[in-house]
This record gives C-alpha cells, structure tokens and sequence, in this order.
C-alpha cells in the first residue's frame, strides 16, 4: 500500500513538474548552486587536512609535535590570525627540547625555529622566505629528501645552510649551487646542501621546503641574542605503541619547566592534521555560511514555485478533494514535488561540485576528499531545504476549501 502511495505520488509530481519543465530547470539550478558551492568548500578543505595526516601517517604513525599555545574556542581570538602566529610570544625553550629528547622511548627530537629576513646572494635578493633553524634530527624525522651535498650535522661549521630547490635557483640562478655563499642580516652561510625539489608546502611542519634556507640553531639562535624561539618540537617515537605514554610524560616535564603552567599543546594523528591557525579554520567555516545563503535562496525559489503552482492548481485540489482526497494525500503531493526538485538539486550540486574543486585544485598542491560526511552534508542540506520550503505550500494547498476550490476559474 504504502509503496503504491509513494509509486502514485511520485508519478503525479513528474506529471506536474514536466508541464512546467523552464520552471522547474531553473529552480532546481538554484538549489544545485548552493550545494555545489559548500561541496566545493568542505571538500577542499577536507582536502588539506588528509594531505597531513597521510604524511604523518607515511612517517610511521609515531610522530607527534608540541606547539605553544592550547587549543582554544574563544571566537574573538580565533578571528585573530596573529594571536596563533605570534611566534615571539612562544613558550617553548632549549630546556623542553632536552627534556623531551631524555625521556625513554623517544628516538629524537627537533625544534622549529622560524625568522625571517632578506637572504642576499652576490647576484640577488631574496625577500620574506622563512629561514628554518633546526639540528639534524629533523632530517629523519621530517623524511627530508637531499638532492645534492649534505644536511647540517654537529660537524658543519654553524655558518652553513641547506637551501630548498627554488630558493637556490631565485638566489642563484641554479639548483647547483653548493659551495656558493648567501647573507642573512650580515652574516654569511655556504650552501653545504640542496633538497630535492618537494612541490607540497602544507605538511606537519608549516614550512615550504623548497623556498627554505635550513640553518643550525646556534646561527639561528645568534639572531635572537643568543635565545631559541622554538615553535614547534617535533618528537618520533621508537616505537609508535609507546607514542601515549610519551606524550604524557613530554606534557608532565614540560608544564614543570613551565611552573605548572600548561601554555602549549602536544598532538598526534589527526590532530596534526588539522590547521594550525584557528583564522583559517574560520575562514572555511564563513565561506560555507555564505554558501548556506545561495542555498536558502534556492530554498526559497521551491517556495516560489510550489505557491505558484498551488494556485494554478486551485481547481485540481478542488477536484481531488471531492472525490475522496485527504488532507495528508494533497500534503504528499505537493512535498514530494519539492523533495525531486530538491534531491535533483542535491545530486547535479554535489556533482558540479567536486568538478569545481578538481578544476581549482589544478591551481594548487592538493586533491580535494572524498568522504561520506560531506555526502551526508550535500543530500542532507538538498533534502532539508526540500522539506523545510516546500511544507508551507503543501499545507496551504492541503487547507483549501473543496468548494471554493471548485469555484476557482482560471
């Protein structure tokens, strides 16, 4: 019984929407719209996110990383993007890194320092690329590809650096530039070695390593009145099992350095995967929001056109009501009209969507994700605005008088 209502039903709203097919093309691109734009935007999004966590995943699943900083919901800091960026303000000291690098289990650690300033070579100027000071450790742990000559080691003079691909060729016009030499803030380095070439800026690291100079934390250290302003701890476990149990004992020994203050956050996993910086986060969440709105106003469109097509069909209503038509019968009718143009909508949307972030994903380093949550989020927005919008005029066309109805001429 119920199959056949749903059969019947189904039937008559293909008749009526056929009859009005412009009509109908045109509502349904509205809702398509929208929902191809929050596709578009949460599968990008997503995109970025799986990009780290399959690197860190590729490492071994025994990387974690310590931040300054505690996750925080405070919205007016999140739309701040200098309060995470701020990397004057961290916390985390030579001290840590000793710490971490004693407790038992941990295979090494790395610090991150990043500083800023024009790298000048005899022939160019190189302005606002980051200049990474580390120790070696970082090159197991980062998995860091060396094309040519050597990474720093404890051997090296401190005036040494490893340059990233690009930067070696904006600098000096080759990727072949070992043995040549560069000025940072007055202070001259020889390129002792150069990576191989990454093309992937987003990683666990926030560094792009092909326009990197890499330097030894002494001369990075020099720059800062002798003082490492560490951002990032970068911690590998010997075996990933012992991955919790070192990270509760790195939290331990560093909010007692810090005098019980817990001013930073150790991640694993997933959790490093997600975006450093809240104001991106936000960002993402706004552009859906204003996608939501292109989607209400197709929502609003099925409004449009269902009232439209409720007095056009004044007379019908009439007619079926007074041959035995229930109020919940003429609700059903005029719903699933504006269900198929909303599930229409939804499908050609999340389609055109994932098209549209292929064609910007051309542009830059990563894919977008295929997930079932934004599935869910395409056909569950379709289905709800479908439902939401198209009520209203079901009940008003449910509520007629079968004999005013009847009356009714076009």
């Amino acid at each position: 019984m119920m199959r056949l209502f749903i059969i019947e039903h189904t039937q008559n709203a293909y008749y009526s929407l056929k009859s009005t097919k412009m009509r109908t093309i045109l509502t349904t691109l509205g809702v398509a719209i929208g929902v191809a734009s929050i596709t578009a935007i949460l599968s990008l999004g997503s995109g970025i996110t799986q990009v780290v966590s399959r690197q860190v995943q590729a490492l071994g699943g025994n990387i974690a990383v310590v931040r300054p900083g505690t996750p925080a919901n405070d919205e007016k800091n999140a739309a701040n993007p200098a309060i995470e960026q701020t990397y004057t303000l961290s916390t985390l000291s030579e001290q840590d890194l000793t710490d971490i690098e004693s407790i038992d289990g941990v295979d090494s650690a790395a610090p991150i320092m990043i500083t800023s300033g024009s790298i000048k070579s005899s022939s160019a100027t190189v302005q606002s690329d980051p200049i990474l000071a580390t120790t070696p450790a970082l090159l197991d742990i980062a998995k860091l590809p060396i094309r040519d000559g050597q990474f720093i080691d404890s051997v090296t003079n401190k005036d040494t650096a490893v340059l990233g691909t690009q930067l070696s060729v904006d600098l000096f016009g080759t990727d072949q530039s070992i043995g040549q030499t560069f000025k940072l803030r007055g202070q001259s380095f020889t390129v002792i070695g150069i990576l191989k070439s990454i093309h992937d800026p987003i990683n666990f690291n926030n560094v792009d390593f092909d326009n990197t100079a890499i330097i030894s934390l002494e001369s990075g250290k020099s720059f800062h009145q002798g003082i490492a302003q560490i951002q990032q701890i970068d911690v590998r476990a010997k075996d990933a099992k012992d991955l919790p149990k070192i990270m509760k004992e790195v939290d331990a020994r560093i909010t007692k350095n810090h005098l019980g203050e817990k001013d930073f956050s150790t991640l694993a996993g997933d959790e490093i995967a997600r975006p450093t910086s809240r104001f991106f986060t936000n960002l993402i969440n706004i552009m859906t929001i204003i996608a939501g709105i292109s989607l209400l106003v197709g929502g609003i469109g099925i409004m449009n056109i269902m009232l439209v097509g409720v007095a056009e069909r004044t007379r019908e209503i009439g007619l079926r009501k007074s041959v035995g038509a229930s109020n919940s019968n003429i609700v059903w009718q005029f719903l699933v009209e504006s269900l198929i143009i909303s599930i229409l909508g939804g499908i050609f949307g999340y389609i055109g969507g994932y098209a549209l972030a292929f064609v910007i994903s051309s542009f830059l380093t990563f894919t977008p994700a295929f997930t079932w949550e934004i599935a869910a989020a395409a056909f569950g927005t379709s289905l709800g605005v479908g439902i939401l919008f198209g009520i209203y005029p079901a009940l008003r066309a449910a509520r007629k008088d079968p004999i005013e109805a009847l009356r009714h001429y076009h």
